[in-house]
């Protein structure tokens, strides 16, 4: 493991945390030569997830700074290698959570390979060669083309990002239980924040009855007449929670803070399920009675293949699906981090890599 190998000759200009301060300051450092299946991409927008906000600050312990977060990306294509076929220069194209895998093993054979156990990622990664991997907080990114997708030009670039991460880890699940092509079913979104808002906006493109529960009865107004959703439930009113009692037939969880799985199970119909996609930090609290009583299941789900994630962006492009942004320029990202700690963002933040630093007065 190393930063660096004799191949990485590019000078690129990004934004780096250094410690567990999280602090993000500008940083150079090197890119790989643009090899015979890569393709060089000029950074035009990223998005900040929430596991950014981890890694800069440590949070989970596996942290390898510096650190150049972002693996919400867009941008267009300047270079391709000698043996790429899907890509040419000027594609608009978008890199996700994903830069390598063993791409020999069953998961990988068969265009699964974010259950790779080998997965290495786009920021906070270990590639094929040795080198650390650094993310879209960058002017320019060199990226393998098997891990990269095209955004159909019917899609803004900025609010195209965020899919990249948050629009597949919600895409997915709706896949993997038949919600894709079988409407009327009736679901719910725990949580609505950046995925959750997503979530809300593809039940509907799929034609369910789409209930939101929340924490805060003062997102009702949103998530109704900003996203569409036809029902909402307050997860702290007992009345509403018991009112909904065996009325859905799968839950989709997007929150990362602590909370027990108990009270929301009792919301499912008999075999109904519930996937998790948010990711606390401590363990959740899973009792055992409602999913025996009702026949439940409770599973998880990492974002996505390339394949499924190709097709996610052709989906949204179809049902011109997008997430709800607020760009800031390079200098804001500190400023907006922690204003994502608290939560305080509708629905993502993405920065404007090329944004103008306003001259001083």
């Amino acid at each position: 493991m190393a930063q660096t190998t004799p191949n990485h000759t590019q000078t690129v200009s990004g934004w780096a945390a250094h410690d567990s301060s999280g602090k993000i300051t500008p940083y150079t450092f090197k890119r790989r030569e643009n090899g015979m299946n890569d393709v060089t991409i000029k950074v035009l927008y990223c998005g900040i997830c929430h596991t950014d906000l981890h890694h800069v600050r440590n949070d989970w312990g596996i942290t390898m700074y510096p650190v150049v977060p972002g693996h919400e990306i867009t941008g267009l294509i300047t270079k391709v290698g000698s043996n790429v076929t899907e890509f040419k220069v000027g594609d608009r194209v978008g890199v996700g959570c994903l830069a390598a895998s063993c791409l020999e093993c069953e998961f990988c054979k068969d265009s699964q390979e974010n259950y790779c156990d080998q997965i290495q990622f786009t920021y906070n990664g270990i590639f094929w060669d040795g080198s650390i991997t650094y993310g879209g907080y960058s002017k320019m990114l060199v990226a393998d083309q098997r891990y990269v997708v095209h955004v159909p030009e019917n899609l803004p670039m900025d609010a195209a990002a965020p899919l990249l991460c948050a629009g597949v880890t919600v895409f997915c699940p709706f896949k993997d239980n038949n919600m894709l092509e079988a409407p009327g079913k009736k679901i719910g979104v725990i949580g609505l924040g950046g995925l959750g808002h997503v979530a809300v906006k593809f039940g509907k493109a799929f034609g369910h009855h789409v209930t939101v529960i929340s924490t805060s009865p003062s997102k009702e107004e949103e998530a109704k007449d900003r996203l569409g959703a036809d029902d909402f439930i307050v997860s702290t009113d007992a009345a509403q929670m018991k009112a909904g009692k065996r009325s859905l037939d799968f839950i989709l969880d997007t929150v990362s803070a602590y909370h027990s799985l108990g009270p929301y199970l009792e919301l499912l119909k008999v075999n109904g399920t519930l996937v998790v996609v948010g990711a606390p930090d401590k363990p959740m609290d899973l009792p055992s009675f409602p999913l025996i009583f009702g026949k439940r299941v409770v599973k998880g789900s990492m974002t996505g293949s390339m394949k499924e994630t190709q097709e996610m962006m052709d989906v949204c492009g179809k049902y011109n699906i997008t997430c709800d942004i607020e760009t800031i320029p390079p200098e804001k990202i500190n400023e907006a981090l922690d204003r994502l700690a608290k939560n305080d963002v509708k629905y993502r933040f993405v920065i404007d890599i090329d944004a103008q630093k306003p001259a001083s007065l």
